[in-house]
């Protein structure tokens, strides 16, 4: 059972916790994924037939990380928006927690990208309107999602005109107005230089992390690259990136200038959400409709089409220095 409520101007969802045994109700199907902690389902409600997501966390296997699943769901039964992945139903007995989401079926976003003939900086400015929609929705909420990267851009069906859909609040935490932030966390690459240069953040980590995803929307390739984790962290810590020849020589000033406002070094002078949804780029019809296709998909199969595996052990193992930088304290000042 679900009821909604309003929090100020941002609307949240109350999503019941069920004892009720999960299979009572729906009919477990094939099986999606599997996880360090979890294992994930296709299900089907057996009396609508609707077809859903179930992830079932194994209580046993968090080992400590138990308030990592709490704060996770605690985020997630709030939040009710088009563009972020709802939390259905949530049930529980003493040896697993299963989250009943909605099914996602459209694929990531830069598998799309490839897929696609024809591909503009106007496709790029539509999906990016509705991620900072998303966001700018939890920042109204007191949320900060804190690890937006492009593996947790769904597309929601196979659909042409498939809306996009945000995933994947692990690291979300909910921090209330004039406090900040301390944890060192996020995804290299995608984190914003205050996480690095040790100092207490905020929302804006949000929005510097949509601008890295931004920049590499219209060229293929991330804006920071090394293949030292000191060096990657060095060059985000000062903000240099480049809008390189001939990647970017196509792309519009109206693009460039969006982005450097998002990937502004200084947060208090970064765009918030709802400044970057008012500029012309993303609202004053400033994109580009010059097929940029080609460069952009020959860039990212180069930089991205890496195996699963050397992803996550990449990740895996900056992540882990990150850690070891001992930045901030262990806590969150929230």
């Amino acid at each position: 059972m679900t009821s909604i409520k309003k929090s100020g101007d941002v609307q949240c969802a109350t999503v019941a916790l069920s004892k009720e045994d999960i299979r009572n109700k729906y009919e477990f199907k094939n099986l999606l994924g599997t996880g360090a902690f979890s294992k994930v389902y296709l299900g089907e409600h057996k009396k609508t037939g609707d077809m859903v997501a179930i992830k079932c966390i194994f209580t046993k296997t968090l080992k400590g990380k138990s308030h990592a699943l709490t704060n996770e769901i605690d985020v997630l039964r709030k939040l009710r928006h088009p563009n972020i992945v709802r939390l259905i139903e949530i049930f529980s007995n003493p040896t697993q927690v299963c989250l009943v989401m909605q099914l996602v079926t459209g694929g990531e976003l830069f598998d799309r990208i490839l897929e696609k003939g024809q591909y503009t900086e106007k496709d790029a400015s539509d999906v990016v309107c509705q991620i900072l929609d998303a966001v700018s929705y939890l920042h109204d909420a007191g949320i900060v999602h804190r690890d937006l990267k492009p593996e947790n851009l769904l597309y929601a069906t196979a659909n042409e005109d498939s809306k996009i859909m945000l995933s994947d609040f692990g690291l979300s935490k909910t921090v209330v107005e004039g406090k900040t932030l301390k944890t060192a966390c996020g995804t290299p690459g995608y984190v914003a230089p205050e996480v690095l240069l040790q100092q207490p953040y905020g929302k804006a980590v949000d929005v510097w992390s949509v601008g890295v995803i931004t920049y590499i929307l219209l060229c293929g390739y991330p804006p920071f690259y090394a293949e030292e984790d000191p060096e990657l962290f060095d060059q985000i810590k000062k903000a240099e990136y480049e809008f390189d020849s001939p990647y970017w020589d196509d792309i519009s000033e109206a693009a460039k200038s969006f982005i450097r406002r998002l990937m502004e070094k200084n947060s208090d002078k970064r765009y918030s959400c709802k400044q970057a949804m008012q500029d012309p780029w993303i609202s004053g019809g400033a994109a580009s409709t010059k097929n940029i296709h080609q460069h952009v998909s020959t860039n990212m199969k180069k930089n991205f089409a890496r195996t699963k595996w050397k992803q996550a052990f990449h990740v895996a193992a900056a992540t882990s220095r990150m850690r070891r930088m001992n930045l901030g304290s262990s806590t969150d000042n929230s």
